[in-house]
Order: structure tokens, then sequence, then C-alpha cells
């Protein structure tokens, strides 16, 4: 894993800043909450967070603007993470955050496009979010468009069989504007991707399919944007491994299983925010 584009330490200080707060966000919401998923939401933000502010063709003004990037989130139980960088870009008010699964929130335990202004597609069962992703690729590929799209998988969701016959239809139908992340922080709910079902040699297995594959690791901001703006050149599909801790930025939810789906309790949450705050 290489840094092969440079960010400048003042854009590097504004997107650690906003991954400081997103995170703290999630840790409120789930702590408001009850419930939900700190590990992986935890994971993915620094991902998310250089997609939606260097990356991505968005507009919170008109968030169904066909011409548009497209986001799937396919691992839709991290979307307080989402959630959080969706009200902070304006889609919705900051105020929102504080009714996630709430009974009429418009912030459901999994992404609903049909409540949530800015989710480009609902998820819900793991594994069926990349198929999703590959018609949207399709979809712009027939309708002569240039928006691009990306689909964020975890780990334990690539042991779903939908996850390879998506891969497989992208390579078939040559879809150069799908990039695909694979959140790999190596945990789920049941333990270890080893224990559970190992992945084996994850970056052999997708090359062989046929896309460009990228590895990086997935909290370093300046190897996220590498990525994701040097693949841009390629036609080929492309495939980004991001190596990511689970519970990232909290040291005692940090790579720990059983904060796959328990969310903290008040203690917990004082806590939390104490470390995310550098106190």
């Amino acid at each position: 894993m290489q840094k092969n584009v440079q960010i400048n330490e003042l854009t590097l200080s504004e997107l650690r800043y906003i991954s400081t707060e997103v995170r703290k966000d999630v840790i409120k919401m789930l702590g408001k909450s009850k419930s939900g998923h700190p590990g992986g939401s935890l994971s993915v933000v620094d991902i998310l967070v250089t997609l939606y502010y260097k990356i991505m063709k968005v507009d919170p003004k008109y968030p169904n603007w066909e011409d548009r990037d497209r986001l799937v989130l396919s691992k839709g139980h991290s979307c307080p993470a989402l959630y959080s960088i969706l009200a902070r870009k304006g889609y919705f008010n900051v105020d929102q955050l504080t009714t996630l699964r709430q009974l009429g929130s418009i912030l459901q335990g999994h992404p609903d496009m049909k409540r949530t202004p800015g989710i480009d597609a609902s998820v819900g069962s793991l594994g069926q979010g990349l198929s999703v992703a590959v018609g949207l690729a399709l979809g712009a590929k027939l309708k002569n468009k240039d928006y691009r799209v990306y689909a964020i998988i975890g780990d334990g969701e690539m042991q779903e069989g939908q996850i390879w016959e998506a891969l497989m239809a992208t390579i078939h139908y040559k879809l150069d504007n799908l990039t695909t992340i694979l959140d790999y922080n190596k945990l789920q709910i049941d333990g270890t991707n080893n224990e559970v079902m190992s992945l084996g040699d994850v970056k052999s297995r997708i090359k062989a399919f046929g896309f460009d594959v990228y590895e990086i690791n997935g909290h370093d901001f300046e190897e996220i944007y590498g990525a994701l703006t040097t693949s841009l050149a390629s036609q080929k599909p492309k495939f980004i491994i991001a190596h990511t801790i689970k519970g990232k930025g909290v040291s005692f939810m940090e790579n720990k299983v059983e904060w796959h789906g328990k969310a903290p309790n008040d203690d917990q949450v004082i806590k939390a925010l104490a470390e995310l705050e550098g106190k």
C-alpha cells in the first residue's frame, strides 16, 4: 500500500476534522437510539468522507439530479456514518440525526431511498447492494451518461453468493464506471472472517475476474484519495481493498467483535466522545 497522491496539509486537517465529527455523530446517534452497529459504522467513515468531500459529483440542493454520481452502501447497517455525512453536506437538517431508528423517522436502521434525501439505493439484506450498483452503472452506459457509481461492501457480506454474481456481471458488461470498495475490517457478527468463512486471497481472486485492484489503508486519506483518483484512468471495472479497523477511533471498540451490533450505554458514550475529542 503506497501513497501515490499527496493531499496538502490543510485539506488533510479538514478531512480529519470531518471524520472525527462524523464519528462523534455516530456515537451520539447510537447512544440515543440504544441500538445499531458502531463497529462497521466507524470503520467506513474515512472512506465515505473522502468520497463525499473530495470525489463524488453531487449537489445536496438537487438530490435527484440525474447526472450525479451514485453511492450504494451495500453494508447498509453502517448507515449512521452515511447519515451524518449527508446531514453535514446539507441534504437534511443535522437535528434529524437524533431521530435514528425512531418510528416515523427519515433515518431508519438501513438506508431507504424513499425516506432519506441523498440515498441512492434502499438496501437491507446483505449481498444485494452490489447488484443494485451494477444496475445503476449499466443504466448509465445505456443512457450514455458519464456519472460514476460507487459501491461499498463488507467483508462478511462477501461470503454471499450474490456478491460474486454481481462481480461477474460487472466484468461481463465492462462497467468501468463502477468502483467497488471493500471495507475490510476482518470482523463480522459471529467472529473473524477466517473463523466464519475465509475469503482467502481476496486480491488474487478479484484480479482473476478481470478487475483493476487497488489495496490501501482505509484510514489514510492520501491512500484512499489516491486509489479513487488514479483508478479513474482505468478502462476496467475497479475494486479497492480498504484495510480498516472495526470501531476505529474508540479504543474500547477497536477490533472487538462484540461491538458489531451493540449500542454504547450512557457511560460508554461519554467515554467514547472524550476520546474522540482528545480529552
